[in-house]
């Protein structure tokens, strides 16, 4: 049976943020797992939390083989299923090599391609997920913005009014589903033995802080030097690297678990003093959880929330410092938070999205697709057949 979405998706986040819309779209939804997080934690059980079944690819590399051939392999298995099982539309989230996979597959099929979380731009060419965000909105023929600055970077880019959409973020609504009750909140707290803003949570993943022999092992020992229990989820990347360099006795002052359940990290970091994190999500998560983050990378895509929930700040010994202040003053900051609204929308993100899709999909409406110029530079819109739906964008999360 054809459906009418399938969805691309290989990572914890994309799962995440996906999971509102594919639980309104309903059974004509294809979500296709390219098993770039394969880990237990990082996809099967969050796809089991949110009720997600998903389709595997049959062809998986893992992380060591290389991003190039990762990406290779990904789009080679995704073009021949969309081929033989072809959608009327592939949607993808965010800046993962799976969602660039699934943007390049769609775009050798000549499917029609919209883009959840569209317009993040860190203007560091360094990173390779801004490589991928911008390949994938200049491919797809519907770009979900979920802010205004996000919209006007799309815009600045010369990607045309009519395939923007204004949405807000997804993760409003996935936290809102799954953040535990107060009574859940304090039975994971005994569970782990904390109290109330008197911890704090971290997470670090991104290759720019854990492929790094001296930059990881600076960033465990200021967390080290906080005064304050820090519990760190290790993600798999993360606890590899820590094997690799040798630098296990650093987790002996911090209290390490495997990845947490989905609900279970939203109870905690809604417990938390403060949040410290690389993490593009978990910026996102804190606004909505109202704890504030101190987020540790060289740029970030999510501007909207340094100096509002959180600080940026690089891997150096103010860490450290920064995160003794904030937690002497922690009930100041929480206080300052609680009424502050996320710059992400109010929790209507998916129903909107929801309706672009079930609207495109519907017979005779097509995406107009970006076509090139017989000199090779990307020329008008066309749309690849049938007509084209018009999509009226709105304020995010209205």
């Amino acid at each position: 049976m054809n459906h009418h979405v399938t969805v691309v998706l290989g990572t914890r986040p994309e799962l995440i943020k996906l999971a509102p819309i594919i639980n309104l779209l309903g059974s004509d939804t294809m979500v296709v797992h390219t098993g770039q997080h394969d880990h237990e934690q990082m996809s099967a059980r969050i796809a089991a939390t949110f009720g997600i079944p998903l389709q595997h690819l049959t062809t998986r590399r893992e992380y060591a083989q290389g991003r190039g051939s990762q990406l290779g392999d990904m789009v080679t298995a995704l073009d021949r299923r969309l081929r033989a099982d072809p959608p009327a539309v592939v949607v993808v989230q965010g800046d993962t090599t799976s969602a660039l996979a699934g943007a390049l597959a769609a775009n050798h099929a000549d499917l029609p391609l919209v883009h959840v979380e569209a317009g993040l731009r860190s203007f560091d060419r360094a990173m390779p997920e801004e490589h991928n965000r911008v390949l994938i909105d200049h491919l797809a023929g519907l770009c979900c913005a979920p802010t205004e600055l996000n919209r006007a970077n799309l815009r600045a880019e010369a990607i045309p009014e009519h395939r923007i959409l204004l949405t807000g973020n997804t993760i409003v609504e996935a936290v809102q589903a799954m953040l535990p009750g107060p009574t859940s909140r304090t039975r994971l707290l005994h569970k782990h033995k904390l109290t109330a803003r008197s911890f704090v949570l971290a997470t670090l993943h991104r290759p720019e802080n854990v492929d790094h022999p001296e930059i990881l092992d600076l960033l465990l020992t200021e967390l080290a030097t906080i005064g304050a229990p820090v519990i760190l989820p290790l993600h798999p990347r993360t606890a590899r690297c820590i094997d690799e360099f040798g630098l296990a006795h650093r987790l002996s002052p911090l209290q390490t678990t495997e990845p947490l359940d989905y609900p279970e990290f939203l109870a905690l970091a809604h417990s938390a003093a403060m949040l410290i994190s690389d993490s593009g999500g978990v910026q996102e998560e804190a606004s909505v959880v109202k704890t504030p983050v101190i987020v540790v990378r060289r740029s970030t895509e999510r501007p909207e929330i340094e100096t509002t929930f959180g600080l940026r700040v690089i891997p150096s010994r103010e860490l450290g410092a920064l995160a003794r202040r904030w937690l002497h003053d922690s009930d100041r900051y929480h206080h300052k938070l609680a009424d502050l609204p996320s710059p992400f929308g109010d929790g209507a993100a998916a129903r909107q999205i929801a309706d672009a899709l079930n609207q495109l999909s519907q017979p005779g409406y097509e995406i107009r697709r970006p076509i090139t110029n017989s000199d090779g530079r990307l020329g008008d819109d066309v749309a690849s057949r049938g007509k084209r739906p018009r999509l009226a964008t709105s304020p995010a999360g209205k």
